[in-house]
């Protein structure tokens, strides 16, 4: 896919498929970080900054890993990725967050229908998630679904979902069937709009579905008061649901 056919997809659908963009001794070396991220960077992080599953040992998300450790930060700066999404996000990019999903085998669990510049509240929105696949994505293993051309209708008002790790989720339902699921091959990336409405099921199988975020805006876009005062309002429902 050349970067016209990139551009396309994405302004069209709000994302768009690159298959095999890592791989090799690229691929091993970005999974073999994030092991060693899990195994001695996540015992000494801040509960902001980890999310954990039900069963409290596998790890769920983690966040701003860029600020933990350089590899990740490094990784989003590199000529590559930043030469693939600056027309997407039509300037400079900069880096918000590297994150990971983790999907573990049998336990990885779902994330609501939701957009993601609810959290960002971003203006104009050119923000986007290079969705990195470490691990094939099966039917099976919790795929992540998107609405295709939902990016152009604005953001929806979203609600406290109680999903921990995915605290908000559309106040109204999706028609769910009329979703595209992303399977990919370890090695290929998923680039999606900050609009676009997205959402997976949990993994129910043997097989984990391990994904690194690196989420990048414009260096143009702006906080949006409104926005961001439907985003507080939405955290004090959620907090005070939890209190």
């Amino acid at each position: 896919m050349n970067q016209e056919e990139v551009v396309r997809h994405y302004q069209t659908q709000g994302f768009v498929h690159v298959p095999a963009w890592y791989a090799g001794e690229e691929l091993a070396e970005i999974r073999s970080a994030v092991e060693r991220y899990n195994r001695e960077v996540v015992p000494g992080l801040p509960d902001s900054d980890v999310v954990f599953e039900a069963d409290g040992t596998a790890i769920r998300n983690c966040w701003r890993m860029q600020t933990h450790d350089s590899f990740f930060a490094q990784l989003s700066q590199s000529d590559r990725v930043q030469t693939l999404i600056a027309e997407l996000v039509n300037g400079t990019p900069t880096c918000m967050g590297v994150e990971t999903f983790n999907k573990p085998a049998k336990v990885g669990s779902g994330v609501p229908p939701h957009q993601d510049n609810a959290y960002f509240c971003q203006t104009p929105p050119d923000v986007l998630t290079v969705w990195i696949a470490l691990d094939d994505v099966t039917p099976e293993n919790g795929p992540v679904h998107y609405l295709p051309g939902s990016h152009t209708e604005g953001v929806h008002e979203h609600v406290p979902s109680g999903v921990k790790g995915n605290s908000f989720g559309l106040a109204e339902p999706v028609e769910e069937s009329h979703a595209k699921a992303a399977l990919l091959k370890a090695g290929d990336i998923l680039i999606h709009h900050c609009q676009t409405i997205h959402f997976s099921a949990p993994n129910v199988s043997d097989f984990p579905r391990l994904g690194l975020l690196l989420v990048f805006r414009g260096t143009h876009t702006q906080d949006s008061p409104e926005m961001k005062a439907a985003y507080q309002k939405a955290r004090a429902l959620m907090e005070a649901g939890t209190s």
